[in-house]
């Protein structure tokens, strides 16, 4: 079956030819032999045994050579194009020499055996001109030759009914001569877009292959990123059988912030590139090694524990390898931690646990070594537990508290906004970080009970703001997915009396990948009541174009790694793409990570209207907030870390 466009044109005529050159000979044998069957009494032997019989071998011969198998070789383009040459050159010849017999025994016979050498020059002609007509130029030489010759020799003889037979069908064919080159170039075009469109499926598919390897590339190293990562460990369990045993294991770089903050981000980054080559020279074929994020990496070995802690060992080795970068030497250290399936756990989460666990204790108690989860390591989660029952008793209204941290317009630096930052410190446990708070509270059913504590007080900060500054919030997975959770912040933001327009709820999209449809009918009723959605992280592992389509959006929140970049050329192209990308979906876009006065101007000059960020601004509590913002009758304040001043004024 021929495709349209699959084939260059030559070769597309050629296979065309293919299905109608045969039936053109066979159409010449017969007819041949018929005319000469009529003239066995009249003619010579020589006319009607001797060149007809030598006709019509020529016209069996090369019927069966037009429909032998084509080969691979049969359709090379030069190759086709001499066929196609030769098939012009054998139809003028054979035209020449079936014209030249016919009218040779129109000297024998009455007016039926003249009429019937007529019948056979126009029947054949046409039928001939049919069959050529992919190769146009041959069905013209065809036609020019036989009833040129032909109407020469009706005007020679004289005869009115030879010539009125001549010239009419001289006419016939002139008519079909213009339909089959209409209906040539209708070939040619069809043949033409068709091999367009083939060509642009192809760039599609070269283009999605391509996007969809990106996907999966950490940009900054070009190794796997957390997304392949963990579809890679998704993939293993599903295939995996009795008896089957791999290791997941997470590395993290111990000094590598220094490196950061002493010879800048750019510096880092390079010294990040120069890690993750090392790590894919020495990472055996068994294995998989990726970037998760930051400065920590995973890595899936298919086998049991001696062999993964060698693989970890050897990457852990190449990692500490003085590296340079211009003009300075660096180096960094690792710790490693391991887990294998089946002996420590059956699933993606409980591994990555384990392992991230392994590394938590070797950083804290075995720094620069690699930790195989063990028993020993199972007691210590058992202090989980204790976190678990501490926020189980927590009076949540007294323990629970929120940080704000600024949003501020790149031109003048005024604040535009503040995002709230869960605190929680336990009477039990002192201080705890929100995400052990979020991790906590999903593990014993209180997140919805945390949310809206939290949001309690948000409202409460919202009232006390100026009316112009706008309040972001954050939900977790478990939030958005729960209809509950949903109505509640509702009801409180109607009973606050406050305008939604004012709240702005942020929503990770790794929140969302279990109950994609459940999350986004959510957020289309919160964006209903007037609040405004952001969609946080945004270029992360998870962060997907589709989302910014399918989610109802106002907003994205590029992802604190990509401020680190701005100092580059090539990162501040990527970074203005992302701006650009976000302003033809109509969203408002703020940058995260602001740690430098450079990355601020930076990210000024990138068309960034908003930024957040520890250059411009820390967390603060409410009331550290209010003087930061100039109001008046607040009190004297510190921020987590450090004594917190407005942000240096750049020009």
């Amino acid at each position: 079956m021929i495709v349209a466009g699959q084939y260059p044109l030559s070769v597309a005529q050629y296979l065309r030819l293919r299905e109608h050159i045969p039936p053109l000979f066979g159409l010449l044998a017969v007819n041949a032999a018929v005319l000469a069957f009529t003239h066995r009494h009249l003619a010579p032997a020589v006319l009607v045994y001797t060149i007809p019989s030598i006709l019509i071998v020529a016209c069996l011969w090369r019927m069966i050579r037009w429909a032998r198998p084509v080969k691979p070789a049969d359709l090379e383009l030069d190759a086709v194009r001499h066929r196609l040459r030769r098939t012009h050159a054998f139809a003028v010849g054979f035209s020449m020499a079936f014209v030249a017999w016919s009218l040779a025994l129109d000297q024998y016979g009455g007016p039926y055996e003249h009429g019937h050498v007529a019948v056979f020059i126009s029947v054949t002609v046409l039928g001939c001109v049919f069959c050529l007509g992919f190769l146009p130029r041959a069905a013209l030489s065809v036609c020019v030759t036989v009833l040129g010759t032909f109407l020469a020799y009706s005007l020679i003889a004289g005869t009115e009914v030879l010539i009125a037979i001549a010239t009419n069908i001289t006419l016939v064919a002139i008519g079909i001569l213009k339909i089959l080159r209409d209906s040539y170039s209708s070939f040619v075009d069809l043949e033409t877009s068709q091999r367009d469109l083939n060509a642009q499926r192809q760039q599609a598919q070269i283009l999605g292959e391509e996007n969809a390897r990106l996907a999966q590339t950490d940009a900054l190293t070009g190794m796997p990123n957390r997304r392949f990562f963990f579809a890679t460990l998704e993939g293993l369990l599903e295939r995996a059988g009795p008896g089957d045993r791999f290791s997941v294991g997470l590395i993290d770089l111990d000094r590598f912030k220094p490196v950061n903050d002493t010879h800048g981000h750019a510096h880092g980054d390079r010294l990040l590139e120069i890690i993750g080559a090392r790590m894919n020279a020495v990472c055996p074929p068994d294995a998989i090694v990726a970037r998760l994020g930051g400065d920590e990496f995973g890595v899936i070995v298919m086998s049991g524990p001696p062999q993964a802690e060698q693989v970890a060992n050897d990457l852990c080795r190449a990692i500490r390898e003085p590296a340079r970068i211009g003009d300075v030497m660096v180096s960094v250290g690792c710790s490693a931690g391991l887990a294998v399936y089946p002996e420590t756990a059956t699933s993606a989460h409980l591994l990555f646990d384990r392992a991230d666990f392994a590394l938590y204790h070797a950083k804290n108690h075995k720094r620069g070594q690699c930790v195989l989860f063990s028993q020993e390591l199972e007691r210590l989660i058992r202090s989980e537990q204790s976190l678990d029952a501490a926020l189980q008793v927590a009076d949540l209204e007294s323990e629970l508290s929120l940080h704000y941290q600024p949003i501020v317009a790149t031109d003048d630096l005024d604040t535009v906004g503040v995002e709230c930052l869960a605190r929680w410190r336990s009477p039990r446990l002192g201080d705890v970080s929100p995400e052990l708070l979020i991790a906590s509270a999903e593990r014993i059913g209180r997140a919805r009970e945390v949310t809206l504590a939290l949001f309690d007080k948000a409202l409460d900060a919202l009232a006390r703001l100026p009316p112009a500054l706008r309040l972001s919030f954050n939900l977790s997975g478990n939030d958005i997915c729960n209809p509950a959770t949903i109505d509640a912040l509702l009801e409180r933001v109607q009973r606050a009396s406050c305008d939604p327009r004012r709240v702005l709820i942020e929503i990770t999209e790794s929140s969302l990948i279990s109950e994609f449809a459940i999350a986004s009918a959510a957020l289309e009723r919160l964006r209903e009541m007037g609040m405004r959605i952001a969609l946080d992280d945004f270029g992360t592992g998870y962060s997907s174009l589709s989302s910014l389509h399918q989610l109802p959006l106002d907003m994205v929140k590029i992802d604190r790694s990509f401020a680190t970049r701005l100092d580059e050329a090539a990162g501040r192209r990527l970074i203005t793409a992302i701006r650009h990308l976000a302003r033809s979906l109509s969203l408002d876009c703020v940058i995260e990570g602001i740690e430098t006065e450079n990355q601020l101007v930076s990210a000024r000059l990138a068309g960034f209207s908003l930024a957040q960020g520890y250059f411009i601004a820390r967390p603060m509590p409410l009331d550290v907030l209010l003087e930061y913002l100039g109001l008046p009758g607040s009190p004297r304040w510190q921020t987590d870390a450090a004594p917190v001043q407005p942000a240096a004024r750049t020009p």
